[in-house]
């Protein structure tokens, strides 16, 4: 991968529906040949797909709440994770170390709904506790980081950093 390929996955993140017209002009080559490009990145499942950002609010989904799940050292992970992934108000499930053992993120529409999921999510077999944090607001969310980071600069601009 690239400078180019990088820089069409960064174009391609922040707006899916670019035109290979449009993504040729930003990166200086012609349209066919980033349509092969971005055909490639995807058959390589570097870009693995496509999707609409929704207000969840305005769909029903007002409650997110991140929660945290221990499993039994017993427990079988695959059938854990198949109940969860049943779950349709677990958006996203991640692996962590610490004390749990899944993060999942939680979207319902109000606090009754939020109650019933944690139950659900309790009476799984294997499931030996659960903490939950919930989201007050979401300051921003599905940041795309850049994909060659850069280390961050001291902002000497920044008068309490002066002391």
């Amino acid at each position: 991968m690239d400078d180019v390929d990088r820089k069409l996955i960064e174009l391609l993140r922040a707006s899916g529906r670019a035109t290979y017209a449009e993504l040729a002009r930003t990166v200086g080559l012609s349209a066919p040949a980033v349509h092969e490009r971005v055909n490639k990145l995807e058959a390589q499942n570097v870009i693995t797909g496509y999707h609409a950002e929704v207000d969840h609010k305005a769909v029903g989904l007002g409650v997110t709440a991140m929660v945290g799940v221990q499993g039994a050292d017993w427990a079988a992970d695959d059938v854990l994770l198949d109940k969860l992934g049943a779950m349709p108000q677990v958006e996203d499930c991640m692996f962590v170390a610490g004390d749990e053992s899944y993060v999942l993120k939680v979207r319902v529409a109000d606090m009754e709904l939020l109650e019933d999921t944690l139950m659900a999510i309790t009476r799984i077999k294997g499931v030996t506790r659960t903490r939950t944090t919930i989201v007050i607001s979401t300051k921003w969310e599905g940041r795309s980081p850049a994909l060659k980071p850069r280390p961050v600069e001291p902002d000497h601009n920044d008068p309490e950093e002066d002391d």
